[in-house]
């Protein structure tokens, strides 16, 4: 089986191939092969929300043994479609990629539908770099922090995001984010177990999916 994993962007993809490499190394011993994906080119959120979908109509159709997974920021709201919640982010992509099947009447196939899932990082994937409090840690150079941010981290919101706060923690200590380098950095040395169980309401769904495979 082949599963096809879209991200945003370039951190996303570094990251979860970081954090996730003993899982996705376990799974292709298993004849499961996951990869990941920066989703197509433009705003990198409406990409995931509507161009997604038409690829995964596209895949599905034509290889029977693959499976499609869009996972994309909760943050910014709106974007692509209305939405605020994750639900909401979800069920329109679902839509979406109902609308794709219906072009190629495929309207109704439940084979395919159930081969395309919907996560997302809530409101971030910086969300994880939160939970990831001992690496944090160590890339501030730091001994505590002093959280300010809401526990469970995937209880932010769309005023306070994680990347946010995850900014102003390397600003209030004299250094600079920098996405593509410190997600990976930081996730390599983290569990996915976890920040599985500190981040449940949808990072803990996608890894439990990619775990069931």
């Amino acid at each position: 089986m082949k599963v096809f994993v879209y991200v945003e962007g370039p951190s996303d993809k570094l990251g979860m191939e970081a954090l996730l490499q003993p899982l996705i190394q376990k799974k292709g011993q298993a004849g499961v092969a996951i990869r990941f994906f920066e989703s197509p080119k433009g705003d990198r959120k409406v990409s995931v929300l509507t161009k997604v979908p038409v690829r995964a109509a596209n895949i599905l159709l034509n290889d029977p043994h693959s499976m499609v997974v869009a996972l994309p920021d909760l943050y910014p709201r709106n974007k692509g479609f209305p939405h605020e919640t994750a639900d909401e982010l979800v069920d329109g992509v679902v839509e979406n990629f109902r609308r794709a099947l219906r072009t190629k009447g495929a309207r109704d196939d439940s084979r395919v539908l159930n081969r395309f899932r919907v996560f997302c990082f809530k409101y971030d994937l910086e969300a994880l770099l939160l939970a990831s409090e001992d690496g944090l840690r160590r890339q501030l150079g730091v001994t505590s922090l002093n959280p300010q941010w809401r526990l469970p981290v995937e209880d932010q919101d769309h005023g306070h995001p994680p990347k946010r706060i995850v900014d102003d923690l390397f600003t209030k200590h004299g250094k600079h984010y920098i996405a593509t380098l410190h997600v990976p950095l930081i996730l390599r040395a983290s569990h996915y177990q976890d920040l599985a169980k500190r981040c449940p309401q949808w990072f803990g769904r996608f890894v439990t999916f990619l775990a069931n495979l």
